[in-house]
């Protein structure tokens, strides 16, 4: 199998060893992977501050980047529920909604795809730490997926997964919301950070990148002693 990889703006620009990690486990899958160099962001930062009209600027280049029949994985549940739910409100022609419709249905997240279609969980991991997950809003309500990412922790040779309280509620970030609602939003990480410091865990997990940057911020300025990391990250660890 062949797929289309799609690395959002916060990993790549951020944590590129995170996309080298997902390329990694694709191929150690089975999976030859095709990336796009030309490929940029789906969008979702100027949707959300109400940019519309710039948006389906944007929506339209991604989907030109993705123009193929292959399956398009990506390591955030957060750009792939925002693809799949939000493009249509961009726009009511219908060649860009007829474009959408053929894309929706191949693209996936990336414990998604290796759990529900290539039933592929046991990489062979290595991580001795105890981690806690944080579930992302996105990833929970807007994608859908919850046992997928546990399921492949769960096969990681001394991994503890310890439950935190409240875990699947926001970390604060929400894109430009942390920005605009600055005292509200480091509210809510301290919250979602002493919750997960609380179960004794040395480091938060998530599919987010975005969400793991947003806490990681608030663990460094209060100088706190948990770390974040990507799931990905987890499951290239020890091999």
């Amino acid at each position: 199998m062949t797929i289309d990889l799609f690395i959002p703006c916060f990993i790549d620009q951020l944590y590129p060893d995170t996309a080298f990690h997902v390329v990694k486990l694709l191929e150690k899958a089975g999976v030859q992977v095709h990336y796009n160099p030309a490929q940029t962001c789906c969008g979702q930062p100027s949707f959300n501050s109400g940019y519309w009209k710039e948006t389906k600027v944007v929506a339209q280049k991604f989907m030109n980047d993705f123009p193929n029949d292959r399956l398009v994985v990506s390591p955030s549940a957060s750009c792939t529920g925002f693809v799949r739910n939000y493009y249509p409100r961009l726009s009511d022609d219908e060649a860009f909604l007829e474009q959408h419709s053929q894309l929706k249905p191949k693209l996936l997240e990336l414990t998604d795809f290796l759990v529900n279609h290539l039933h592929y969980i046991d990489f062979g991991a290595t991580f001795e730490a105890k981690v806690t997950y944080h579930d992302s809003c996105a990833a929970l309500r807007e994608y859908g997926i919850k046992q997928e990412p546990r399921a492949l922790l769960a096969k990681v040779k001394g991994l503890e997964l310890v439950e935190m309280k409240e875990n699947d509620v926001c970390c604060g970030f929400g894109g430009t919301f942390s920005v605009k609602n600055e005292p509200i939003s480091t509210a809510m990480a301290q919250q979602k950070v002493e919750n997960a410091m609380n179960t004794g865990a040395e480091y938060i997990v998530s599919t987010e990148a975005s969400c793991l940057m947003h806490m990681a911020s608030y663990i460094k300025k209060h100088d706190l002693p948990i770390k974040t990391i990507h799931i990905a990250d987890v499951l290239a660890h020890g091999w």
